[in-house]
């Protein structure tokens, strides 16, 4: 049997000697971490993997310097060992009113309450792919739209018969709909629709959508006072990836890693 050289293989590539402070990661312990790093590649994958455990276990290795974890022991630190670590010298600063409030005006859209639109439709079903489907299904929408215009009042009778959405025993009602809770072409469509019926079918993967809006509240920024803990969240995990950074990467510097070298992100390999 012909064996396969790994280094030919497309996307891959025997990664180097990783050690962190003279002791040795193996690659079998990097391949099999890999699964937990998907990428787009297999080269980045394994990058991402050997940054992962370079992270554990220049943790586990300072863990053991301050008698957290044992001397002998060649797993990586466990998580009480670790938060018990990063409880001892990772000192993260708690924002201040300041702070806070400065960071609330310049993202008002991390603190906003989003558009809410109540939503009712007709969905005429066709397939993607079946072109006179959806043709005969448009023609049937502009049909039952001319219809709505002179008579909204039918709209519960219209939906009731001809809808192949569930929402037709309710009338076609969707509810109350933010960004997101809908098909994605739909969703894009009903955050620039006006009150009232749109003149048009609106096509998605389903079929065609007629729609009417019956009530839009706009997106407006929560009241400091309604979010200030969320503010100061934000901002102590924001100071906690920082101080995380600075201090994994003094570690590194410190205690010596060879055949990979930490990213600006390498706090995040702390966690899978």
């Amino acid at each position: 049997m012909q064996m396969i050289d790994v280094e030919q293989l497309p996307g891959t590539q025997t990664p180097p000697p990783v050690s962190v402070g003279g002791r040795e990661i193996s690659e079998a312990d990097i391949a099999a971490e890999m699964q937990y790093h998907p990428a787009d590649s297999a080269g980045s994958a394994q990058l991402k993997a050997a940054r992962a455990l370079v992270v554990r276990e220049l943790l586990h290795q300072r863990a053991q310097m301050l008698g957290l974890a044992a001397q002998d022991s060649e797993a990586q630190a466990s998580g009480d060992a670790i938060a018990a670590l990063l409880e001892a010298e990772l000192a993260v600063p708690e924002p201040s009113e300041d702070d806070c409030k400065r960071f609330y005006e310049t993202h008002p859209e991390r603190f906003s309450q989003p558009v809410l639109i109540e939503v009712r439709h007709i969905l005429l079903a066709a397939p993607p792919d079946d072109a006179e489907a959806r043709d005969a299904q448009y023609h049937k929408g502009v049909a039952l739209l001319s219809e709505l215009a002179e008579h909204p009042e039918r709209m519960t009778e219209l939906a009731q018969r001809h809808s192949d959405c569930p929402s037709k025993d309710d009338g076609g009602s969707l509810g109350r709909l933010m960004p997101g809770q809908t098909v994605a072409e739909l969703d894009r469509a009903l955050k620039h629709l006006p009150v009232g019926l749109h003149d048009r079918p609106l096509a998605s993967r389903y079929g065609w959508h007629l729609v009417i809006v019956d009530h839009r509240e706009e997106s407006r920024q929560l009241p400091y006072d309604e979010v200030t803990d969320q503010v100061r969240r934000s901002l102590h995990e924001q100071a906690t990836r920082r101080g995380l950074r600075h201090y994994l990467l003094a570690l590194e510097s410190d205690i010596g890693v060879e055949g990979v070298a930490l990213d600006d992100d390498s706090g995040a390999s702390l966690m899978r």
